[in-house]
């Protein structure tokens, strides 16, 4: 047919799978005008504008990847030693110098790293998954049970924590895996308080009731519909956790109560080269504090990120 203008109406193009798909570059939009995005993904759009959070991800994957391969980035062996050299600054051949005993300080501040590191992770991760078993279970059943579990959570918080420490490191001797499950023990209230507080706002959301009514279980309303809401101030507080623990340990290395020779740490290149504060060899003080520093500083950027980005109240990505 032709309009009664005279021009003809073009031949329709046909259509193939290209034509049943949107672009790559455009989104589905909703009735209001809005593209739908997942929250993993609005929480990626966040994260990614965070710029300092992405800087401090990038710089504690870095250390870890030098400090757990140091025996491949390291420029000595880990028992290489040379007294006839001395204590020499940093040069050419030694970059961060070499202690009284002629031993490389990049290379032991590399292996050092390895436990310091081991230790921040590793109470991150006990802390945190105790700290949300018991918030999470104090939140949810609340009554005797909530009352029970918070009070043996503030009898653990009114501790002092590094006499506590000392005590228990004397007793069951000085090594890392003593250290990590003494600080795991008193780390994890902070995390079950933070957990049972959101807990008990979200079990009275109507999704809650809803999974209720259709007859699901309280442990898997828990695991399924609860904790996953949770997930926001649980990864902040355990990357908040490893730094603490980083911090913890080396005050107790410093004081002489942490790891003991011939394993060392950053806390306890510290507090061997004690006696060098005010001296020539003052820098075997400054490049183990500076990776503390570091170290600390990228945690808590990195978790000021991962709170904004899992802020629901921030602004749309």
């Amino acid at each position: 047919m032709r309009p009664r203008d005279g021009t003809p109406i073009p031949e329709p193009e046909p259509i193939g799978p290209s034509h049943l798909l949107p672009p790559a570059d455009v989104g589905f939009a909703t009735a209001g005008g809005v593209t739908s995005r997942s929250p993993w993904e609005l929480f990626r759009r966040r994260f990614r504008r965070h710029r300092l959070a992405l800087v401090s991800l990038g710089v504690l994957i870095g250390l870890c990847i030098v400090c757990f391969g140091a025996p491949f980035f390291a420029p000595y062996a880990r028992d290489h030693q040379d007294l006839t050299l001395g204590a020499v600054g940093p040069s050419w051949h030694h970059w961060f110098g070499t202690d009284e005993l002629g031993r490389d300080e990049l290379t032991r501040l590399l292996y050092a790293g390895q436990i310091s590191l081991e230790i921040g992770l590793a109470v991150a991760a006990l802390s945190t998954l105790v700290g949300v078993v018991i918030g999470a279970i104090a939140g949810f059943v609340g009554k005797a049970t909530d009352q029970m579990l918070m009070r043996v959570t503030d009898l653990f918080l009114v501790l002092p924590a590094l006499a506590v420490l000392a005590l228990a490191l004397e007793k069951f001797g000085h090594d890392s895996f003593t250290i990590i499950w003494v600080l795991a023990a008193l780390f994890w209230m902070y995390v079950a308080r933070v957990v049972r507080a959101q807990v008990l706002v979200i079990r009275e959301q109507e999704f809650v009731e809803a999974a209720r009514a259709s007859g699901a279980t309280g442990p898997w309303i828990v695991v399924r519909h609860v904790l996953p809401n949770c997930v926001g101030p649980i990864v902040v507080n355990a990357t908040l956790a490893v730094a603490a623990a980083i911090v913890a340990e080396s005050s107790l290395s410093f004081l002489g109560f942490g790891v003991q020779l011939p394993a060392t740490s950053w806390g306890r290149m510290i507090s061997d080269a004690e006696g060098y504060v005010g001296t020539s060899h003052a820098y075997l003080l400054y490049f183990p504090g500076l990776a503390i520093l570091l170290t600390v500083l990228a945690v808590n950027f990195l978790g000021d990120g991962l709170r904004d980005a899992f802020d629901p109240t921030s602004e749309p990505a």
